[in-house]
């Protein structure tokens, strides 16, 4: 298991009463996402926010990380990807429960917030924990291994899904069949539309991922 480099902003060690946990995406790294810290922490006070880098470095080039290979970008092959996968959700595992340890919160006081390949992580690894995180917001991502989903889950936290409907990299489509194969599984499942979006986090995505956290870390106002 490789330990996992991250950033943290928000509330001080000890004092959180929430913790946000953001996994980028292919190519990029936690900075990536950590820097939405700023707008979000007014919206929830006493929250902590985490970013994790990937355990990879990008094997598309550049100078970023991934969490697994991607055949179609990087050449690599299915089977790399497949063991990519399962390596990283062991990498990604730990890292919670540390952090989860050395910021003395339960479960339930977490939300993972994914985009692209991290959103793919965050619904791969949140059903398949011991115990239930708050919820997952999943932006421009895809539910990964699909047909195992109902079989695997252990447990079955709420889960957000955001896409824009002009994603030219993860297809939109993908938003409903990961909603088909997690209502199917009996998920809590919620989604937001980022009309005229491609692949990013529109004003409107990052206002329905606020209202989603708030609610499930029970945070007023």
């Amino acid at each position: 298991m490789r330990e996992l480099r991250f950033g943290r902003a928000g509330v001080e060690k000890g004092q959180a009463v929430g913790m946000i946990v953001f996994l980028h995406g292919y190519g990029a790294d936690g900075n990536d996402l950590l820097g939405l810290a700023d707008p979000m922490q007014q919206h929830l006070p006493g929250v902590a926010f985490a970013a994790p880098d990937a355990p990879e470095r990008c094997a598309g080039g550049g100078f970023g990380a991934q969490w697994f290979p991607i055949p179609w970008l990087d050449g690599s092959a299915q089977a790399a990807a497949e063991a990519g996968l399962d390596a990283a959700a062991d990498d990604l595992n730990g890292f919670l429960d540390r952090l989860l340890q050395d910021e003395a919160l339960r479960p339930d006081q977490m939300v993972l917030v994914g985009f692209s390949q991290g959103a793919m992580m965050a619904m791969h690894v949140a059903p398949r924990r011991a115990a239930a995180v708050a919820g997952v917001v999943a932006i421009s991502g895809r539910l990964l291994r699909p047909e195992l989903l109902a079989t695997q889950a252990t447990v079955k936290p709420p889960i957000l899904l955001i896409h824009g409907d002009q994603d030219p990299v993860v297809p939109f489509s993908d938003m409903s069949k990961a909603g088909n194969a997690l209502t199917a599984a009996e998920f809590p499942t919620y989604g937001h539309i980022m009309k005229a979006t491609g692949h990013g986090i529109s004003p409107d995505g990052l206002g329905a991922a606020l209202q989603f956290i708030r609610e499930r870390l029970g945070i007023d106002g």
